[in-house]
């Protein structure tokens, strides 16, 4: 296989995630286009239907996790479909205890692309938290770009990322969409 091949395969996955994230936000959040989902007596000239969310004013801070913040064996891929859509310029927010002589710490990472993330590969990889970074307050870090962003902890070697569920991966939307 060539190295087109490979990167037009991974053009295609990229797109196909983005989708699929998409579709199961907009299930998730009442978004629905099937029948029955939108009421059509208000269709007229003018009308604009909008997602609740979409109005929401200015950038909101986004704890990762919720209450579990960032930790091992909690699946935050899951937790990203489920609490999305997450929008341009909001900030996540990444919470975890400091090491301690028995503890196992983690770190943020910012992953270059969808086969590093799948394969929790970090070589290429930008450290965005030391494993300092995320008490008290937290770390925080905004959603400046519409692009793809792929986060996981690169503690143990990648046993963070690939064992302990610590990655996944945001898309911010556009605050205001019409639909």
């Amino acid at each position: 296989m060539g190295s087109n091949s490979a990167c037009a395969q991974a053009t295609l996955l990229t797109a196909l995630l983005i989708a699929c994230m998409l579709a199961g936000c907009t299930a998730n959040k009442g978004w629905g286009w099937g029948y029955g989902s939108f009421n059509y007596s208000h269709w007229h000239h003018g009308h604009v239907y909008r997602h609740p969310n979409a109005t929401t004013q200015g950038p909101n801070k986004i704890n990762v996790g919720g209450s579990e913040n960032w930790h091992f064996g909690f699946n935050y891929t899951d937790w990203s479909i489920k609490h999305g859509p997450f929008y341009l310029n909001d900030v996540l927010v990444f919470k975890y205890d400091p090491p301690k002589n028995d503890s196992h710490p983690h770190s943020v990472y910012l992953l270059p692309d969808l086969t590093s993330f799948k394969s929790c590969n970090f070589s290429r990889a930008r450290m965005l938290a030391s494993t300092t970074q995320g008490g008290d307050e937290g770390f925080e870090f905004a959603l400046k770009s519409w692009q793809p962003y792929y986060f996981a902890c690169g503690e143990s070697n990648g046993i963070h990322c690939n064992l302990g569920g610590m990655k996944f991966m945001v898309v911010p939307a556009l605050r205001g969409w019409n639909f």
